[in-house]
């Protein structure tokens, strides 16, 4: 195919094979379906524009209209996900100019989300409430969950090695895919493979449930049966309703987790580690209210403390 040839290709077209040549098989699939919405997006708002009629306007307006529907952040992404293959198209000759260079990202003002976490009484209710026997069960991966603030992911992909009884640790290294057909993936990013320490009770308790199981194999995961999110969820959500308390998913386990830590005065820098976030600023932005509240605190604690001065 001539160059002129390529040009006129539609820029449809040309993502789709560019995703296909340069992102199958390198990223983790929920990346890749990110791409795989791209394209679908692209095919909704531009599905006639060739590459060479890939302008800055052009770009700026695929943006805009894209941005109608989606907030800032989201359309930040989308942008990122495209640069990479028109700048491959920019260095081929088949764009002239860069037509991302200057972008100005739109976006909906965002609607204000309110993590859903439990207070210390309400998540020493819901403990006390599960039904904690002699062989492991969701109840089990709940208060793991609780006790240690892991992804779903994570501490599906458990197995009897991750666990350093005599050090109290708790390896997190990899995740089981239990989006797709199971087995084990790598962690969310670099800084998601930690050590988690872990309370002796939990020690105890897990050093019993564990002795007889194989230590490769993922103790969450039985008989290789698929796991869903949903399912968990579901026995979670029961146990709140029955305790009385606010229904929370999983994930607002993790939350609760990290807020009880940050109520208790433990810093940003260690909450961020335990939680396995690239960096602390992934966590202020998460509980960026609850450090506010906290603020609030200092502030009387201070006012209390300068009064009693004089």
């Amino acid at each position: 195919m001539s160059d002129a040839t390529k040009k006129n290709v539609l820029f449809c077209d040309y993502y789709a094979e560019w995703v296909q040549v340069y992102k199958e098989g390198a990223i983790r699939k929920v990346t890749l379906n990110k791409y795989m919405m791209t394209l679908s997006w692209l095919k909704k708002l531009i599905s006639d524009v060739k590459i060479c009629d890939m302008t800055r306007i052009t770009y700026q307006k695929l943006l805009n209209d894209y941005a109608k529907e989606h907030e800032r952040q989201t359309t930040m992404d989308f942008h990122h996900q495209l640069k990479g293959a028109i700048l491959d198209a920019v260095d081929d000759g088949l764009i002239d100019k860069d037509p991302t260079r200057k972008v100005i990202i739109k976006g909906k003002t965002p609607s204000e989300k309110k993590i859903k976490y439990l207070n210390q009484y309400e998540l020493h209710t819901l403990l006390s409430n599960l039904d904690l026997g002699k062989e492991i069960n969701w109840d089990w991966f709940i208060l793991l969950v609780a006790k240690t603030g892991m992804r779903f992911s994570e501490a599906i992909a458990l197995t009897p090695r991750d666990f350093d009884f005599s050090h109290q640790l708790l390896s997190i290294s990899k995740t089981w895919d239990y989006k797709s057909d199971g087995g084990f993936m790598p962690t969310k990013n670099k800084s998601s493979v930690r050590k988690i320490q872990i309370d002796w009770q939990t020690v105890v308790q897990f050093s019993e449930l564990l002795k007889d199981m194989p230590n490769d194999k993922p103790i969450f995961v039985q008989d290789n049966n698929k796991v869903y999110n949903s399912t968990v969820n579901d026995i979670l959500e029961r146990h709140c309703k029955k305790a009385q308390i606010p229904v929370i998913s999983i994930h607002g386990l993790r939350h609760t987790h990290a807020s009880i830590l940050l109520f208790a005065g433990v810093s940003i820098g260690s909450v961020a580690r335990r939680l396995g976030h690239a960096s602390m600023t992934t966590t202020q932005k998460t509980y960026l209210h609850i450090i506010r509240e906290l603020e609030n605190q200092d502030l009387d604690l201070v006012m209390r403390s300068l009064a009693g001065l004089c």
